[in-house]
């Protein structure tokens, strides 16, 4: 299954965490906590930890990104974890890898597995999309709002 989305960084709060001790290199390291809101088939709120090294002048870096996401994907509403990371060079995207947690689901996304994506358009449209399916016996292979008892 499909389903896709926008949304949008309502907070990003830089934290101010180094490690210890800290290896300089040709990029910063840098940590940020992020809410996002979507829309779409993708209806809900996330809560991130994000992680990158990257050059803000330059445009170049990469980043990884853990998220929280509460809410519902295809009618199915619940809870679950994915992560996403990507490189860039200023005005591509590479490295991409994007994953649903596995066992982090609850509600009727309980069993929820798969991937997706995410692209950032031209105009700055924040698309994301999940290619999903629920693990077997976990009862949320039944429609839309099923799923409830694991």
């Amino acid at each position: 299954m499909r389903a896709s989305g926008t949304f949008t960084v309502t907070t990003f709060v830089p934290a101010d965490l180094k490690p210890d001790p800290e290896v300089t290199t040709a990029l910063p390291v840098g940590v940020a906590t992020l809410v996002k809101s979507f829309e779409g088939e993708i209806t809900g709120r996330s809560t991130t930890l994000f992680t990158a090294a990257f050059d803000q002048a330059a445009g170049v870096g990469t980043y990884v990104a853990m998220e929280s996401f509460e809410g519902a994907v295809g009618g199915r509403a619940g809870t679950f974890n994915f992560v996403h990371s990507a490189s860039t060079s200023g005005d591509d995207r590479s490295n991409e890898f994007f994953a649903i947690a596995p066992a982090s689901g609850t509600g009727a996304l309980a069993g929820i597995r798969g991937g997706g994506g995410l692209v950032v358009d031209e105009d700055g449209t924040h698309r994301i999309w999940f290619d999903f399916d629920f693990d077997p016996g976990s009862g949320a292979d039944s429609g839309p709002g099923r799923g409830q008892g694991k």
